[in-house]
């Protein structure tokens, strides 16, 4: 399995519960020119909030709302440039070390380490997690059911040995990932007032096509959070064959979009029979858009009603994404 490799998951219930995050990336390098040693990227529901390098070696805001936390603790971005300042310099001891394990000193090397914890407001579950990995792959994992360090590469043996005969260690980990992680991601999620939304935020739908001999896409965008899926159906029938979903995808204010593609194979009947499905996890009622043609955006003519504003926008990103990611 490679390292932190980002699993997007369809058939996930609509009453699964909604997950909060606090997550810590800690990429130490070596032998990589014009990049920083070390870099920590702090995210909260994957939108990012913290970011420190060692070219600058300070802890900084990436959202505005995060500079009102210093107006209860006027010492947080000290103390938090602080901590990433002792944790540079451990860095470069764990990735000599490493880079010894595998008898591999010279050319670019990286490793990267993830850590922090989920809470679900509503069952009150806490996970906690701590890894690394070098260049790309598993190093070390801690267990947090058994408190014990483990090994997927046998150059990593050592290390889980030594880790886990430190007992106070193994302890300080697991309060701080069920106690003191959650405690900053709630005051997180207070500050940034749930990222965009403490309940989930259903999307924005519409139906596109670039030419009439082109798939169909249904596309939704602005959806809290991430774990949704989409397809298409017909009458009451799930569509599987000549079907493309696409990957969910951040937008820029942290909600998501996805899209899923209808071939033109099965548009060769009622067109009234088909309809988008798009669930949400955390919501009851699925949002169903209806196959119609007039509403139906295109490249060659827009059929009914003029556009509006925020249609000509949505039109021109989707046939022209270059163009508005460049202009």
């Amino acid at each position: 399995m490679k390292f932190f490799m980002i699993l997007f998951l369809l058939g996930i219930p609509t009453v699964a519960p909604v997950m909060y995050s606090l997550k810590y990336f800690y990429t130490s390098s070596s032998g990589i020119p014009n990049f920083p040693e070390f870099v920590v990227v702090v995210l909260v529901n994957e939108v990012q909030i913290i970011h420190y390098d060692s070219n600058t070696k300070r802890a900084v805001p990436k959202q505005e709302w995060m500079n009102k936390i210093t107006e209860d603790d006027p010492r947080f971005w000290e103390e938090e440039t602080n901590m990433l300042n002792s944790n540079e310099l451990t860095s470069k001891v764990n990735i000599a070390i490493v880079k010894q394990r595998f008898k591999r000193t010279e050319g670019p090397h990286i490793v990267q380490r993830m850590s922090g914890c989920e809470w679900d407001d509503k069952t009150y579950k806490i996970n906690g997690f701590e890894q690394y990995g070098y260049d790309g792959e598993d190093f070390l994992v801690l267990n947090m059911t058994t408190e014990t360090w483990i090994a997927p590469r046998q150059e990593a043996v050592i290390t889980t040995n030594n880790l886990n005969n430190n007992k106070a260690q193994l302890a300080y980990f697991k309060f701080y990932y069920t106690k003191e992680c959650t405690d900053w991601l709630k005051k997180f999620l207070y500050y940034g007032k749930c990222l965009p939304a403490c309940s989930p935020d259903l999307p924005s739908v519409s139906l596109l096509q670039k030419t009439p001999s082109s798939p169909l896409t249904c596309h939704a965008t602005g959806f809290y959070p991430d774990r949704a899926q989409m397809f298409w159906k017909k009458d009451e029938e799930e569509l599987h064959e000549d079907v493309v979903r696409g990957e969910i995808l951040p937008n820029h204010d942290g909600s998501f979009q996805m899209s899923v593609d209808l071939g033109v194979s099965w548009l060769r009947d009622d067109w009234n029979r088909y309809s988008c499905v798009f669930q949400l996890a955390g919501v009851q009622e699925d949002v169903i858009t209806p196959l119609d043609k007039r509403v139906i955006l295109t490249n060659w003519r827009r059929r009914g009603a003029s556009m509006t504003v925020r249609d000509i926008h949505l039109h021109f990103s989707y046939f022209f994404p270059t163009f508005i990611k460049k202009h």
